[in-house]
């Protein structure tokens, strides 16, 4: 007699990341938010009954996507100000309006409006980084995403917090309050070794130890950050947080453009994590991340997409075709990451550095069943000799198609079920006429 599940899915192709394997006609099953099976369409429809049956034929059903990197209440200022310098972009244009206008209502507001775009985009988890972290918390458990939230550390007073002192125990607050929900993580997150001192490192390191979190920070993102590092410092960066003792396996290391040959070893040897942002570092001129080296060394590399401010989109899509084309361009070897490779650094190298690989970033059974369709029956995807390829060098986030987290639909034939995108769109109106932009 079939066993009764919640939901079943009969794919064309189920790609599961790991193992590295393209499964051609199968199905998954899916109970109480976990993947019960993947197996061939026949012996699924032979072994279980469903209360809810899905046919998607021409699609390939991959993990969901984990944005290792984001400031997901940034997307607010997307297009605020472009093609500027880091620091310049910073300094002059983003820190003021921030000043101006950042407050729990726009975190909210701008973190919804993130989430709907990831979500329309594959995107099932995003790592943020951003004030009022509660509000992003919110905002994400709304739309049923999944999140790990920043506990933001800063030296300079902001409209969130006075002092580093001030970041941190209303960040722990958050924590404390919403630790319980399953779908949320959490992470320290000090901004940049340029903006927090060595007392506040230290104190934030005896946190994430005591607490077991990741460490995850923008890292020698610019050659200017590592020439004022030499000067205040007389090292660089990477070099103070390593004898200040942050390096090790729960370190997230945002950018990394700018490393030696020892420094990359020494990532390696701390067996450290990397954010890989590409589209953000170069629209910004950062830079080219030494992805192949980092692989050879086998440091486990993520991708993500900073924030929208600075891309200035939330597609991870792009970020693995860019990816992959730029390693091989900047290796000068065409065979440097290759597909399968950038499709396991969108997701499940992702959850790895966020320490949730035993629960997503691969289709497997008892994993949480985050989960994203691709439709592969539009002409621009024909013919299909490899699936994975097309992921990662021809399909968009324009051709997701749906999307589950825990085992919820989120987005049902490109619809969100747990958002209004005339609302999000209502917002986002809102805050452009309050920031004064045309």
């Amino acid at each position: 007699m079939p066993l009764d599940v919640d939901v079943l899915i009969d794919a064309g192709w189920v790609i599961p990341v790991e193992p590295r394997d393209v499964l051609p006609k199968h199905s998954i099953a899916i109970s109480g938010g976990t993947i019960q099976a993947v197996l061939p369409t026949a012996e699924t429809h032979a072994r279980f009954s469903a209360k809810q049956h899905l046919r998607l034929d021409n699609h390939a059903l991959i993990p969901g996507l984990v944005n290792l990197h984001t400031h997901a209440a940034m997307t607010l200022m997307r297009g605020l100000a472009d093609d500027l310098p880091l620091m310049d972009w910073l300094n002059h244009h983003i820190w003021p309006a921030e000043a101006d206008h950042v407050s729990p209502q726009f975190v909210y507001d701008g973190t919804e409006l993130a989430c709907a775009e990831m979500l329309r985009g594959g995107i099932t988890c995003f790592n943020d980084m951003y004030f009022f972290p509660e509000a992003a918390a919110k905002a994400a458990l709304t739309a049923g995403m999944r999140a790990a939230i920043g506990i933001i550390v800063i030296e300079f007073p902001s409209n969130y917090a006075g002092d580093p002192e001030d970041y941190l125990n209303k960040g722990l607050a958050t924590r404390d309050e919403l630790r319980s929900q399953p779908l949320l993580s959490f992470c320290m997150a000090p901004h940049a070794p340029y903006t927090v001192s060595d007392k506040t490192f230290g104190k934030l390191l005896t946190y994430a130890q005591q607490l077991d979190l990741p460490i995850h920070i923008h890292l020698q993102e610019t050659q200017h950050e590592i020439e004022q590092s030499l000067e205040q410092y007389k090292m660089r960066p990477l070099e103070r947080l390593h004898k200040l003792g942050l390096l090790g396996p729960n370190f997230i290391a945002v950018h990394a453009v700018h490393l030696t040959s020892q420094e990359i070893a020494l990532l390696s040897s701390e067996a450290c994590n990397v954010a890989h942002c590409p589209s953000s570092n170069l629209k910004l001129a950062s830079g080219f991340a030494p992805v192949a080296s980092l692989l050879d060394h086998g440091i486990n590399v993520g991708l993500g997409s900073d924030g929208a401010a600075s891309n200035n989109r939330l597609d991870l899509f792009e970020e693995m075709r860019l990816a992959a084309i730029l390693a091989k361009a900047v290796s000068s070897r065409a065979d440097t990451l290759p597909a399968q490779q950038a499709l396991q650094m969108a997701t499940l190298n992702g959850a790895r550095a966020l320490g949730l690989d035993s629960k997503i970033g691969s289709l497997a059974p008892g994993k949480a069943a985050d989960i994203t369709a691709v439709d592969f029956s539009g002409l621009e995807l024909s013919p299909c000799f490899d699936p994975v390829s097309h992921l990662v060098y021809t399909a968009g986030r324009e051709q997701v198609s749906h999307v589950w987290v825990n085992g919820k639909l989120l987005l049902d034939n490109r619809k969100l079920t747990t958002l209004s995108e005339k609302e999000a769109a209502a917002k986002a109106r809102y805050w452009q006429e309050k920031i004064g932009v045309a």
